[in-house]
């Protein structure tokens, strides 16, 4: 074979090179080396998954899709592989454990061969011991006793797997096969020792005898199916043997059996709903049942009641057991809780319950594998992982809580990050979405097409734009939210480091905290105030209410809390300064919480004129606030107002009447004094433009601050989602509240309109017939909005003349004659309102259609 040509040198030869070196067009070296390093010949192509591994990696990243473990086990069972067989089911109980029905599918795959029986008893040791199936425990008995015993000493073998059994699900309402199996055993017993021995009976049949007659009396008291049958059982057992002693032997058990078929019948009410019959099958295997992951859902809690319902009957001990038959009633409540757990596993109050059950009867050992079983199911439960650490704590093993609490924040941690990529996915593929629409047709295609509004029309721009901002809120909210909670852990972490440790490693855990971008503000306010309260150190309570400034200061809540922590400690001067410092940074409808906070603070300890002062600043930021209004909040206290009881003519109940608390509030009676003065008023906010799909937006409520609470600190924070009640102050002061569509008028306005001319009614009659009917999206808060019923002046219709009205009603039709109309009602009674108006109805105080 030939050598190749030699390449020619061309840095020393005189020729020119075929390419520049300026030239960028053709690949250079590195290029070249990772072309032939991806080159497909070298590489062999990877074989394709199957279905079986494709479901099995998708389970190791979420490991509790029920449905994709059901079809595992399918493939795995059609397989045939024994191999695949085990690392199914392993990793099937691994994440569902104390799963009964998987558990026997399991097993059942190793006791059709003698020598798989070793393997099928390490199963049964690894699953009865925790477990409280009665179905499990009957398959265990089932191979103990026709597979396995069949030598001299299978009898007593036999005799105390049925005693085991029966001391783990005795109580269970479906352990009856068992008791009878066991019963017929030890009669069989009995029978066959008679026959041994046709002498006079020896102590070892009386034994049996005693044995069979101890079985019958534990059996006829537990309230389980065919406990009827038992009964009449135990009666000809007692009768063959003496009728003699029989009649004491029955009346002494008489009345705990009565009392057990009572509350059996109790017991089967609360089951039938808890346990319903699982889904058929989708092959011709026994189903698998799985739990399924709780979305609170309506249905969800509604389970949880019925949960909670019957635990708490049966820790009511309805079987009247008596106090020396406690552990009779310790291992009955522990099986049920056992079961409930199981039922209920992604549940965290179910398994508190039953945590704090076995913690209040003595079985803390018991209780503790309860919350760590519980926290394994739920890593981000909050109640079970607090109950834990405290348990810990009071067991002074601190290494495990600051164990637990590293662990928790972990999850947390995750948590925020994958809600955070799933907000930053959906906001990107909305704007792309958007982007690629909008560029694909012409403006007024794409206008249509979105809802935007067309060329030469304005009145949809809105509506989009509050659309598109009302799709981001929820997600926003939800992360924020979870912030928050983020923040708890690392505060309840804080707390158990000082309680524990001493200050110092509570300083340490803050220290880990503020170094988490997730960490909210909370976790500064809670660590300022353990510093100025546990160690009276104010300079370095400050230092840390600044460093939140630092990252917060666009938080009108941890600004509020400063504040007011400044003002709690006297230091008049720092609290003067940042108030000055952050109210111009906020806009006035998120600055007011800080303007009536100050504003209290003036009123309260400062001079006059400096009070005379922020008053006028006020009015600048909001013209809208009458006089009066500042005026009168300048001599309240404690929540009394003199000028609006006495001179305004309000009656604000504090005690809750029952007219009063009909919508949530307080009563406030209004005076024909208040009402004219509201009336006089007039109303500067915007109404609701007709035609317009963005509904009104609701009136600035502001936080009413309970004026008996300490000084330190902004008022409660209103929960999120609740319907909230109607703010009398802004009410009482600012006017006539705003009036949305639909909604009865004023009470002045009702005046008005009665008293007007009958074209003015007219007019309006036609223009809220023009405006469409668009209900508000929150209806609990419409009806938030609604005045007391005592303020309703309006008709009020009598069922009997109504109900006469529609009898006597004619209705023209084509094929029968007009009769002539009822007689006009009855005159109006003495003293009363004016005669009522049967037509149609005209709403409070106007005349015409509704």
């Amino acid at each position: 074979m030939s050598e190749p040509p030699p390449i020619p040198d061309l840095e020393h030869s005189g020729d020119t090179p075929p390419f520049s070196e300026d030239d960028q067009t053709q690949p250079t070296e590195e290029i070249l080396n990772a072309l032939r390093q991806i080159n497909p010949q070298q590489q062999p192509t990877p074989t394709p998954q199957s279905e079986w591994d494709q479901l099995r990696a998708q389970l190791r990243e979420k490991p509790y899709d029920a449905d994709a473990w059901l079809r595992l086990v399918d493939l795995a069972e059609d397989s045939q592989d024994i191999e695949k067989i085990k690392a199914t089911y392993d990793a099937l109980l691994e994440a569902y454990p104390n799963t009964s029905s998987a558990q026997i599918a399991y097993i059942s795959h190793f006791l059709e061969d003698p020598e798989t029986f070793t393997f099928a008893e390490t199963l049964f040791k690894r699953y009865l011991r925790a477990s409280s199936a009665v179905d499990l425990w009957k398959f265990y008995l089932t191979y103990v006793s026709r597979r396995v015993n069949t030598g001299p000493n299978a009898r007593e073998v036999i005799r105390k797997s049925y005693e085991y059994a029966l001391n783990h699900v005795g109580q269970d309402k479906d352990s009856s096969d068992i008791w009878m199996d066991y019963i017929q055993f030890l009669k069989a017993g009995e029978a066959s020792s008679f026959i041994s021995c046709l002498t006079t009976t020896t102590w070892e049949e009386q034994q049996q005898m005693d044995l069979v007659r101890k079985t019958y009396q534990k059996a006829v008291k537990i309230p389980m199916d065919n406990l009827k049958k038992f009964w009449e059982d135990y009666q000809d057992f007692e009768n063959s043997l003496n009728k003699i002693t029989a009649k004491k032997f029955i009346s002494d058990h008489q009345e705990d059996h009565m009392q057990a078929r009572t509350v059996l019948n109790q017991l089967q009410e609360h089951l039938t709903v808890l346990f319903p019959p699982p889904p058929p099958s989708r092959t011709g295997r026994p189903p698998i049942w799985l739990p399924r992951q709780p979305t609170f859902s309506a249905g969800d809690k509604a389970l949880v009641g019925r949960w909670r319902m019957y635990l708490k009957w049966e820790e009511g001990n309805p079987l009247v057991i008596d106090e020396k038959e406690k552990a009779t009633f310790v291992q009955r409540m522990q099986g049920v809780y056992r079961k409930a757990v199981v039922r209920m596993r992604f549940f965290s109050e179910i398994w508190y319950m039953a945590y704090a059950w076995n913690h209040a009867n003595g079985k803390q050992e018991d209780a503790l594998t309860i919350l760590k079983g519980g926290i394994d199911a739920n890593p981000s439960s909050f109640v079970l992982n607090f109950a834990y650490a405290e348990a810990q704590e009071l067991n002074q093993n601190f290494a495990e809580v600051h164990a637990t609490f590293d662990k928790f924040v972990d999850v947390l941690r995750r948590d925020l990050e994958e809600i955070e990529a799933r907000v930053s996915s959906a906001n990107s593929s909305f704007s792309s979405n958007t982007s690629g629409a909008t560029e694909a047709a012409n403006p007024t295609e794409a206008a249509l097409a979105f809802g935007l509004p067309t060329p030469g029309t304005q009145s949809q721009s809105s509506s989009f734009n509050t659309q598109v901002s009302d799709e981001k809120l929820p997600k926003s909210k939800e992360l924020a939210e979870r912030r928050t909670e983020y923040g708890i852990a690392w505060i309840v972490y804080m707390r158990f480091a000082r309680r524990a440790e001493g200050l110092k490693t509570s300083r340490a855990v803050f220290g880990r905290a503020r170094r988490e971008r997730w960490t909210p503000w909370e976790v500064y306010e809670a660590a300022a105030l353990m510093e100025y309260h546990c160690t009276k150190a104010l300079d370095v309570a400050s230092r840390i209410f600044e460093k939140g400034m630092e990252l917060f200061s666009e938080e009108v809540e941890f600004v509020l809390r400063y504040l007011g922590f400044l003002i709690s400690v006297n230091d008049e001067n720092n609290a003067r300064a940042l108030f000055e410092r952050v109210i111009g940074t906020f806009p006035p409808e998120r600055a007011r919480p800080l303007w009536e906070r100050w504003a209290r603070y003036e009123y309260q300890f400062g001079d006059l004129s400096a009070a005379q002062k922020l008053e006028k600043r006020m009015t600048e930021v909001y013209p809208q606030d009458p006089p009066i209004k500042r005026f009168a909040e300048r001599h309240k206290y404690l929540g009394t107002d003199a000028i609006a009881a006495r001179d305004l003519g309000f009656t604000l109940s504090r005690q809750g009447s029952t007219q009063g608390r009909t919508n949530g509030t307080s009563a406030l009676a209004r005076t024909d004094t208040q009402m004219s003065l509201l009336s006089s008023q007039p109303s500067s906010q915007p109404q609701a433009v007709p035609g317009s799909s963005k509904r009104p937006s609701s009136p600035d409520h502001r936080r009413r601050e309970d004026s008996r609470a300490p000084d330190y600190g902004p008022p409660a924070k209103r929960q999120r989602g609740s319907p909230p009640p109607r703010d009398r102050d802004r009410e009482r002061w600012d006017g006539p509240p705003r009036r949305r569509h639909g909604s009865p008028p004023h009470w002045g306005e009702r005046e008005r309109d009665r008293d007007g001319p009958s074209s003015r009614r007219f007019k309006q009659e036609d223009r809220e017939d023009e405006k469409p009917v668009v209900l508000p999206p929150v209806l609990s808060w419409f009806v938030g909005m609604l005045p007391a019923p005592a303020a309703f002046d309006g008709p009020i219709f009598r069922t009997d003349d109504l109900m006469q009205v529609f009898r006597n009603a004619v209705i023209p039709s084509s094929t029968s004659a007009v009769r002539p109309r009822s007689p006009p009602p009855a005159p109006p009674r003495v003293g009363g309102r004016p005669p009522p108006d049967y037509g149609p109805y005209q709403g409070p105080g106007r005349r015409g259609r509704y």
